[in-house]
C-alpha cells in the first residue's frame, strides 16, 4: 500500500488514534515492536487551543519513524485547512480526518461521526483538506448515525471522489458506541464500493481474527485499537500473520517487565508530575491483567499502585511488584 512517498507492505497493520492512549511514548512502542504506523491522538482543529498541555503533547512527535500521521477533529472547512497546513509544517506526513469518534462531547459539537449524517458537509471538509496540502489526507469513519441510517458506501464515494488516499472503516454505527458486534459484511460492502485502500477496524483482538477479518472484508490491511491495550507488541504480531511470517511470541515475563518501566518511564518523562502519574495508572492497570497473576493479587497491586503520589513513588512501587514477579518465576 502506497500512502504518498511511504510505501507499506502488504497487508498492513496502523495502531489506531485513541484518545488519552495512543500518545507519542505508545506509538514509539508500537512501532519499535512492529505495527506499520501509529496515528495520533485526535487533535483539535482550532489552532487556538493548541497551546493547552493535552494539545501540545498530542502535537509532540518527537523522534518518532515516519509517517507521521496527525489525525485532526472539527467541522468547519477553513479551521481544518489551517490546522492541517500547520501540521504538515510540523512535519506530519499523512492528515486523517476524524468521522469515527462517538462520544457525546464530540458529537454534540456536530464533530466525529456526528458528520456522518451530513454527507455534503462532509465533501465539503475533505475538499478543503485535500485543497490545503499536498500530503495524503486519510479518513477515519464509522457506517452511519444508527443502524437504520446506514450510509457508509455513501460517505466512502464521497472520500474517493474527493481525492481521499485511504479509509479506515469501523464496523459499527454511532449509535452502536462500541456495544455489540463489529460488522465485517458492511465493511465488505465498502472494500467493494470504492478502489481506495480500506482498513478493517472494530474487535480485532489477535492475529487469528485479524486474518478471518480479511478474509471477509477483503481490505487492504487492519488498524488495532483497544485490543493493543496493555499490549504494544500486538499490533506488530498481527502484521507478522497478515505477511504469513512467524507470528513473534509476546514478550517473555522478563522483557515484559523491562517493557513496562521502560513505558511507565517514558510518561513521566512526557508529562512530569502530576500528570504523568495519572496517564500511567490506566497503563499499569492493563499490563498487570496480562501478568498472569491471580485476581487478588493484581487487585493489590493496582491498588498500591493507584495510591502512589508521585513519579518516584510510583516507579518505586512497580519496581518493588516487578522484582517480586520475577524472583516468583525464576
Amino acid at each position: 500500500m502506497q500512502l504518498g512517498t511511504h510505501h507499506f507492505p502488504d497487508p498492513v497493520v496502523f495502531l489506531a488514534p485513541m484518545a488519552g492512549v495512543s500518545d507519542r511514548p505508545f506509538r514509539l512502542l508500537a512501532r519499535r515492536l512492529g505495527a506499520s504506523a501509529a496515528v495520533s491522538e485526535m487533535v483539535t482543529s482550532d489552532t487556538r487551543l493548541w497551546t493547552s498541555d493535552k494539545s501540545r503533547h498530542r502535537l509532540d512527535h518527537r523522534q518518532e519513524p515516519r509517517p507521521r500521521i496527525v489525525q485532526l477533529l472539527g467541522n468547519e472547512p477553513e479551521a481544518l485547512a489551517e490546522a492541517a497546513r500547520e501540521n504538515v509544517r510540523r512535519g506530519a506526513d499523512v492528515i486523517d480526518l476524524n468521522l469515527g469518534c462517538p462520544a457525546k462531547k464530540v458529537c454534540s459539537k456536530a464533530a466525529g461521526s456526528a458528520l456522518l449524517g451530513e454527507p455534503e458537509r462532509v465533501r465539503e471538509l475533505l475538499q478543503a483538506l485535500t485543497t490545503a496540502v499536498t500530503v495524503p489526507v486519510t479518513l477515519k469513519m464509522r457506517l452511519g448515525l444508527d443502524r437504520e441510517r446506514i450510509n457508509g458506501e455513501t460517505i466512502a464515494a464521497i472520500a474517493e471522489d474527493c481525492g481521499i488516499a485511504m479509509l479506515t472503516v469501523h464496523g459499527r454505527t454511532r449509535a452502536d458506541a462500541y456495544r455489540g458486534e463489529t460488522d465485517y459484511a458492511a465493511i465488505a460492502r465498502i472494500v467493494r464500493a470504492v478502489s481506495i485502500p480500506v482498513l478493517a477496524n472494530g474487535d480485532i483482538t489477535g492475529p487469528e481474527k485479524a486474518l478471518q477479518v480479511l478474509d471477509t472484508t477483503r481490505a487492504a490491511g487492519v488498524m488495532i485499537g483497544r485490543a493493543a491495550q496493555g499490549q504494544p507488541w500486538l499490533p506488530g504480531q498481527i502484521r507478522a500473520a497478515l505477511a504469513g511470517e512467524p507470528i513473534p511470541p509476546a514478550p517473555g515475563r522478563a522483557a515484559r517487565l523491562a517493557l513496562i518501566e521502560e513505558h511507565i518511564g517514558e510518561l513521566h518523562a512526557q508529562y512530569g508530575e502530576p500528570q504523568g502519574v495519572r496517564i500511567a495508572r490506566k497503563h499499569l492497570g492493563w499490563y498487570l491483567q496480562g501478568l498472569g497473576l491471580d485476581e487478588a493479587r493484581t487487585r493489590a497491586a493496582r491498588a498500591d499502585l493507584l495510591a502512589a503520589p508521585t513519579a518516584s513513588e510510583q516507579l518505586w512501587r512497580l519496581r518493588a511488584h516487578l522484582t517480586g514477579i520475577a524472583s516468583e518465576a525464576a
